[in-house]
């Protein structure tokens, strides 16, 4: 059996005022990049509390980066001079809470984020909506996580000083 599930996810594309290079370093300093032979060893340790404490000491902001793909040396090769750099972050015990109700929202976790300059010399960050990307299991448990991501990257972005988009602050 196949099936196509249809839904409309919300990108967010937040202008911030600063240089790419100060968005970058503001974001890499909130969010750390997690060491997975040290993940891997944690958890192959079999000791579920252990692991949650690690994750909790490694994501002060509720996520960690899990992978970097900085694509300008391939741009460069083309001529593309305008920069971009994109990442996968998140929080493993944040997305147990989904994965116990629906293995396949793995899919949308970690969150993708990007950061980029635009043609107009703005500097950008975009991510897709947390809450309209885990509605489209159809699951209130897993709906319910997805808006607390929501208020966990409006933090993020209100530690990194930019504008929060209306559609990360719930009623």
């Amino acid at each position: 059996m196949t099936q196509a599930v249809s839904h409309v996810v919300n990108r967010l594309v937040i202008d911030a005022e600063d240089t790419f290079d100060d968005v970058r370093r503001r974001y890499e300093s909130l969010i750390p990049a997690i060491d997975f032979a040290e993940l891997a060893e944690v958890a192959g340790a079999g000791d579920l509390a252990a692991l949650q404490a690690y994750i909790a000491t490694h994501t002060p902001h509720s996520f960690a980066i899990y992978w970097t793909l900085d694509p300008m040396p391939v741009m460069r090769l083309s001529g593309h001079r305008l920069r971009a750099v994109t990442y996968m972050m998140g929080n493993n015990v944040i997305a147990e809470t989904m994965f116990r109700h629906d293995p396949g929202s793995i899919l949308y976790a970690p969150l993708r984020t990007a950061i980029y300059e635009t043609a107009s010399g703005r500097v950008q960050i975009s991510i897709d909506q947390p809450s309209s990307k885990f509605a489209s299991f159809g699951d209130p448990r897993i709906a319910e996580v997805g808006a607390q991501l929501d208020a966990k990257v409006a933090e993020l972005l209100r530690l990194m000083a930019l504008p929060v988009p209306p559609e990360l602050i719930t009623a």
